[in-house]
């Protein structure tokens, strides 16, 4: 375990970081995820890197995009543009659902949802529930992404630290009265502690634990850019277990392609998810938002032809 003040900088050495004309860089190098392509930020300052019980963590500054949190080498958010996923993932399943009082997070240590459905907190939220796997991911986040992680220890949220599957394992059999009303996964890309997240069997295990009427929202990992196929297998396994099932994008400088997908599911076949069922005016919208909108909402579900014709022959 290091920080900017112990770390050896002249001998420092992690797979993603190297050094180009005299200045430290880091490359998101992953032939799984991304094959044959990289995005890359120039490093002002290492600011931590340890190898934690689950995962390889580093965190830095870098030139242009603030503090950076790196995971297995992929990069889970900059402080430049974390808003616009964070807010996507958080906003459509909140205002697409009439009452969405119960709300549990799989995921998410760096508090960035979290953050966002406080916002909701009297206006139709009741209580947040997260599930953390890696206690260090959330003290690292409040101490290096104080803007994200800023509500950890909000009275009215509760945080676990879990294993998110096995969390969802232990609820089965709830009485409907007791299921969430918004499922929100937030988890890092399928390699290691995540790789569960992705199969039918979690999708299972998220139908059981929310409400008939409620909604349920996933990183996909990828984007139509970057492989397709993967993302038409991944929205087929939740059309195996969910009646309602719809993809839809935002816009990330910093993750690879410049842009990140989302999964969004339920069993109500009476929801047209692509439109928020709530709407603010625009004065409050400007309020409590950077990125989201309801015409944004809408916006992010509208695809390029031919990547939408691949998604809608998996429904």
């Amino acid at each position: 375990m290091s920080d900017q003040l112990d770390l050896d900088l002249d001998n420092f050495t992690h797979p993603a970081v190297s050094k180009l004309n005299g200045a430290m860089w880091f490359h998101e190098l992953n032939d799984g995820c991304f094959p044959g392509q990289s995005f890359g930020l120039k490093i002002d300052k290492i600011l931590h890197h340890e190898k934690s019980e689950f995962q390889d963590i580093l965190i830095f500054q870098s030139s242009t995009f603030g503090n950076v949190l790196v995971l297995n080498g992929i990069i889970q958010c900059t402080e430049k543009d974390e808003f616009s996923y964070q807010e996507l993932i958080t906003h459509v399943p909140i205002m697409s659902h009439p009452y969405p009082k119960r709300v549990l997070v799989i995921g998410g240590g760096d508090c960035g949802v979290v953050r966002e459905l406080v916002k909701h907190l009297g206006k139709g939220v009741d209580d947040i529930t997260m599930v953390e796997i890696d206690k260090k991911v959330i003290e690292l986040s409040v101490k290096y992404l104080p803007e994200m992680a800023k509500f950890h220890d909000h009275p009215r949220v509760k945080i676990e630290i879990a294993d998110g599957f096995q969390f969802l394992q232990n609820l089965s059999g709830l009485d409907e009265s007791h299921k969430f009303d918004v499922i929100i996964t937030d988890s890092s890309d399928p390699e290691g502690p995540a790789e569960e997240f992705f199969q039918v069997n979690y999708f299972n295990l998220l139908k059981d634990a929310v409400k008939q009427d409620g909604i349920v929202i996933m990183q996909s990992s990828e984007n139509i850019w970057l492989n397709l196929t993967y993302l038409s297998s991944l929205k087929e396994k939740a059309a195996q277990v969910f009646s309602n099932v719809e993809y839809c994008q935002c816009y990330m400088p910093s993750y690879t392609s410049g842009q990140l997908g989302l999964i969004v599911a339920t069993m109500d076949t009476s929801k047209n998810l692509t439109r928020p069922l709530r709407t603010l005016s625009r004065d409050t919208e400007g309020k409590m938002f950077k990125y989201y909108s309801a015409a944004v909402h809408e916006a992010a579900f509208v695809l390029p032809t031919w990547a939408d014709r691949a998604l809608r022959e998996t429904s």
